[in-house]
């Protein structure tokens, strides 16, 4: 860890241009294929706390800042955090269209300074992968943590695993010989794969009662949307939006062909082998 963590310049980029873009454009397609998360967090939420404090970390455009908000009511308080201003710039829109009280918050988790002792829960849907100091970034929330506070987040288990995520990718490294290599424990969707990395990084933040488990969690899209996951997202939908028409077309149409597997009809379906996370943080 750090003595003094610096901010995601990398990921700052990257949320703040392409890649938050991408997810606004594509927020109904997203919501829709990550929808099973949802009673996964909202199952634990505190009961006991008369009147909790949530924080959903790396809420990107807002759905499950939104859906526990709308579970808690007036008896809670939910905030969402994320370094993308164009994501929070739609998860604001989306909450006073639906008249739902949530706050959303700009800032690198990793150096925000959260008022001590202020959230009873944290939660986060596939939205703490990207720090560069881990350690750093849950040790300041652990700081956020009222004594007896309650953690529940999900991040994405190995590539070996999640068949899906990485056949894009595959798929197109022929044609695309400047695609990127993933790195095993860097900042990205599959940082957290190592169970006992996770473990480790928990308690060096001062977590207790860590219980991390495998879920694997059936997720779909229609077949109509794959084309824009395809175009848009991850690594291969990155690269290609600064692709020539002719690169583009090529690329979107083998990687489709490799994407035979999943589609059912006018279904896509797949498995999300996924962790989920729980921790509390001591008196």
């Amino acid at each position: 860890m750090n003595a003094n963590p610096q901010s995601n310049s990398d990921q700052n980029t990257l949320w703040n241009g392409t890649g938050g873009r991408a997810w606004v454009v594509n927020q109904t397609l997203l919501d829709r294929m990550f929808q099973p998360f949802e009673p996964i967090l909202l199952d634990a939420l505190p009961s006991g706390a008369a009147y909790p404090h949530v924080l959903d970390v790396g809420c990107g455009t807002g759905a499950t800042t939104l859906a526990m908000a709308q579970r808690l009511g007036s008896r809670g308080e939910c905030v969402g955090v994320d370094i993308s201003a164009p994501m929070l710039d739609m998860a604001r829109e989306r909450a006073a269209r639906l008249g739902v009280a949530a706050r959303f918050v700009q800032a690198d988790v990793q150096t925000h300074a959260f008022a001590p002792a202020s959230f009873d829960h944290f939660t986060s849907r596939f939205g703490v992968m990207f720090f560069d100091d881990p350690v750093a970034a849950f040790a300041n929330l652990r700081r956020a943590a009222r004594p007896g506070a309650t953690m529940r987040v999900i991040a994405w288990r190995g590539q070996a695993e999640n068949a899906f995520m990485t056949t894009g990718e595959r798929a197109a490294a022929p044609l695309l010989p400047d695609l990127p290599v993933r790195q095993p424990g860097a900042p990205g969707q599959f940082a957290f794969a190592d169970r006992q990395r996770v473990e480790t990084i928990l308690a060096q933040a001062g977590w207790s009662g860590i219980d991390i488990r495998p879920i694997d969690v059936p997720c779909q899209l229609s077949e109509a949307d794959l084309l824009d996951y395809i175009g848009w997202l991850g690594s291969v939908g990155q690269r290609l939006l600064t692709a020539d028409e002719a690169t583009r077309a090529r690329v979107i149409q083998t990687v489709r062909a490799a994407f035979a597997p999943f589609v059912h009809g006018d279904t896509v379906r797949y498995t999300a082998a996924c962790w989920q996370i729980d921790a509390r943080a001591g008196d």
